[in-house]
Formats: C-alpha cells, sequence, structure tokens
C-alpha cells in the first residue's frame, strides 16, 4: 500500500526498513551498483575501510532481502540491484536532497 503522507502511528515495518538501510555499509554498498553491476573488488575500492569480511555479510544481507542478486558472467561474480533495489534510488536521491539543505555546515536547529 502506497502512502501518500506519513501517517503519524508508529508502524513496524518502516521501523525495519529504515534500521536494514542504516546498517553500517549498507547504503555505501548499493550507492555504486546504481550505476550497473559491481564486482566485489569494485565495491571493497568503492568504500574506503569497509572489509572484505563485512562486506561478504552485507552482500548476504542484501541478498536475502531481495535488494541484491549475485550474478556469474563469463566466470565473472557480480552483484547487481533487483527491482526492489533500483526501486531505492528514489529514497537515496531524497536523502541527498536533504543532505544537501541540512548539511554539516549548518548548525542544529537554524534554518537555512
Amino acid at each position: 500500500m502506497v502512502i501518500e503522507d506519513l501517517d503519524a502511528s508508529h508502524c513496524p515495518r518502516f521501523q525495519e526498513s529504515i534500521e536494514f538501510l542504516g546498517r553500517r555499509w549498507t547504503s555505501a554498498i548499493v550507492r555504486p551498483m546504481f550505476a550497473g553491476p559491481v564486482r566485489f573488488t569494485d565495491l571493497l575500492d568503492a568504500v574506503p575501510h569497509l572489509s572484505s569480511r563485512l562486506l561478504t555479510q552485507r552482500l548476504e544481507e542484501l541478498c536475502q532481502a531481495g535488494v541484491v542478486v549475485r550474478r556469474s558472467d563469463d566466470g565473472c561474480l557480480r552483484y547487481e540491484l533487483t527491482a526492489r533495489g533500483r526501486d531505492l534510488r528514489q529514497v537515496f536521491l531524497a536523502v541527498d536532497r536533504w543532505n544537501g539543505r541540512w548539511n554539516a555546515e549548518t548548525p542544529e536547529g537554524q534554518e537555512r
């Protein structure tokens, strides 16, 4: 069900989604995939300070959630977003817009 305006009541599914996307490194792993399929090493290069162990764990979680799929093309393993994952593009764009408006340069509580 699509909600045009946010309901003020607690929604467990919404909370789970926010917590899932907010897990450490998850958004940094998903973001490069908007450009297309990526290899494991590409993701390690794209996300500074991310360990291969944690990348493996997050990719497994993203695959289990139906956000990412793992494919083998000509013997090369690649990760790509599913339709569910590609649908997150609008969420990431909205967060980018929010961040651009309310970045760290603006003291808390002050309007831009």
